[in-house]
């Protein structure tokens, strides 16, 4: 008896049907990285092939994520469950329209550096493993995209450290080894916070599956426990996000690798805790989020203030960058901080009730939904320019022989279209028009404006005046000005001889690194000049993240 009994769970527990082929597209991602990332690893001896097996596995890569991205849209979230055990038993990936934008994006940046760090990085780096790390980070920023277990978002924020890890002392050189001590040690403190929040979330559900946390955390009584969930992942989620003030890790130590390195570090690992924060607090602690937007708000705006005033202030290009990174976490926050329908309706029908719903409904029902779009549609941005800029720092390094200020110069006379395609990227990062930069904050400002909080509108745009001056200040001083006579050249026809052959030479100064440069800013400049494709999609990614039904129903197949 006892036998049949156990044979009727598990026949309920498992699933019995076959799964269809386009099904697996949800895991294919993390697949990829990983199969890519073993054969180059057991190709060690033959670290020439790296490259050339390397590329064409990012470009499957990115091709199997824009897939996924077109399946989601279509037909909705998509959910498999590992070992064919039902939700909420098994472990869960699941991706909504928000995660397969982010993993696209995620996708579209490590092929542009993987085909970079064919001119910048060296045989003896490629020995030292470049290419399995960088597929074993991929590996772990794709699964934390997609997984729709707590847990494994723990796991796979593991999994992405152990590869950034190796790819920031590649070259074991004192100063790497110093900013991965820093960056170790605090990366530490954040995973720590997020185990412990982790098991007491167990503690208090019983289940780590993120659509049954959000379907009991709604049942839940109000006496505190979620609220203290929330609290320490906003700490742990903030510390992996470089949020203020828990940001002091990153200048210390994302200026210590190789530049391409630098660059996916930049773009990814610091959205990563982006989206977990979005995806933790606003779709399972809907109620307890709203009631810590006011600290989140204040956490976005000293952020953005901290990371534009450092820009300001850094003479050297590498951690003016680093400053900059910050000060876009910041902006993307903002969009979190926005008051929910129903903290704001509550406040204004505190005066006259059938006033308030009358005339505000409309816009208080849309405020969170613009706010939540207009961040994923910065992050995204964010991604794409942060690393065309790190990789044009280390192309601008490389031809001025440092990545000092004081010590560049000259390089629009000599390289106009490289100092073109570097223009674009400091016009897009400040956040001005026709660029990719401009419209998620037109939305953000929008946001917080009808939300009854103009002092955050004002410090976006005041973050975003800090960031235009910066960038002003490094391409007059980096590009426009000749070159100053620190480097003892007799005249600047001579450098432009130098130049002209270093571009042919081994090194980020030749002309195959501007390829992965002309499609990034292709992005940047398609997302500025015709930007509804992409509003329309981070407007649904909102929709479903505040609403998560269709989450709930690609989960349990019916809905919750």
């Amino acid at each position: 008896m006892a036998i049949g009994n156990v044979e009727v769970l598990k026949a309920e527990a498992m699933v019995k049907g076959a799964v269809a082929a386009s099904d697996y597209l949800v895991v294919l991602p993390v697949v990829t990285c990983f199969i890519f990332g073993a054969g180059l690893l057991m190709l060690r001896k033959r670290t020439g092939w790296h490259p050339w097996l390397a590329i064409p596995g990012f470009a499957l890569l990115f091709g199997i994520d824009v897939a996924l991205l077109v399946k989601v849209a279509g037909e909705g979230p998509q959910t498999m469950m590992m070992g064919g055990w039902k939700p909420p038993f098994g472990i869960a990936f699941t991706v909504d329209l928000m995660g397969a934008l982010f993993v696209t994006a995620a996708g579209f940046v490590a092929l542009a550096c993987a085909i970079y760090a064919v001119a910048s990085i060296s045989a003896t780096e490629r020995r030292y493993g470049f290419y399995p790390f960088l597929f074993l980070m991929m590996g772990g920023v794709s699964g934390a995209f997609l997984t729709g277990d707590i847990f494994n978002l723990y796991v796979w924020f593991e999994v992405l450290l152990i590869g950034s890890f190796g790819l920031l002392i590649l070259g074991s050189e004192h100063e790497q080894l110093d900013g991965a001590t820093k960056y170790c040690m605090l990366n530490l403190v954040g995973t720590t916070l997020f185990l412990i929040a982790t098991g007491y979330l167990y503690g208090i559900f019983g289940t780590l599956n993120m659509a049954d946390i959000a379907t009991k955390a709604a049942e839940m009584p109000d006496d505190g426990a979620v609220y203290t969930l929330a609290v320490l992942y906003l700490v742990a989620f903030s510390l992996k996000a470089a949020a203020f003030p828990l940001n002091s890790w990153l200048p210390a130590s994302y200026h210590t690798p190789r530049f391409v390195v630098s660059a996916l570090f930049a773009g990814l690992l610091t959205k990563v805790g982006v989206y977990a924060m979005i995806r933790v607090l606003l779709m399972l602690f809907p109620p307890e989020r709203a009631g810590l937007a006011p600290v989140i708000a204040w956490i976005a705006g000293l952020t953005m203030l901290v990371g534009a005033l450092g820009a300001l202030a850094q003479t050297d290009l590498r951690r003016l960058l680093n400053y900059v990174v910050i000060a876009g976490i910041g902006t993307i926050l903002a969009g979190l901080a926005v008051p929910s329908v129903t903290a704001v309706s509550g406040a204004l029908s505190v005066v006259d009730p059938v006033t308030a719903a009358q005339s505000v409904a409309a816009p208080v029902a849309a405020v969170l939904q613009t706010g939540l779009s207009g961040s994923i549609y910065y992050a995204l941005h964010s991604i794409v320019v942060m690393t065309g800029l790190y990789l044009a720092a280390g192309t601008a390094a490389f031809l001025s022989g440092s990545s000092s200020l004081a010590e560049m110069g000259g390089l629009w006379r000599r390289h106009p279209l490289f100092a073109g395609l570097v223009l674009v990227l400091l016009f897009a990062v400040s956040g001005l028009p026709p660029f990719s930069g401009f419209w998620p904050k037109v939305a953000l400002v929008r946001a917080t404006l009808v939300a009854d909080m103009p002092w955050l509108a004002a410090t976006i745009l005041l973050s975003g005046f800090l960031l235009t001056i910066a960038s002003a200040r490094v391409f007059a001083l980096a590009f426009w000005r000749p070159l100053p006579a620190i480097h003892g050249v007799a005249s600047e026809s001579e450098v432009a001889r130098i130049e002209a052959e270093t571009f042919r030479a081994p090194g980020p100064g030749r002309a195959l690194s501007l390829v992965p440069m002309l499609g990034l800013i292709t992005f940047v400049i398609g997302a500025g000049i015709w930007p509804e494709w992409l509003a329309r999609l981070t407007d649904s990614a909102a929709t479903g993240v505040i609403d998560p039904a269709a989450y709930l129903s690609s989960v349990f197949g019916g809905g919750s």
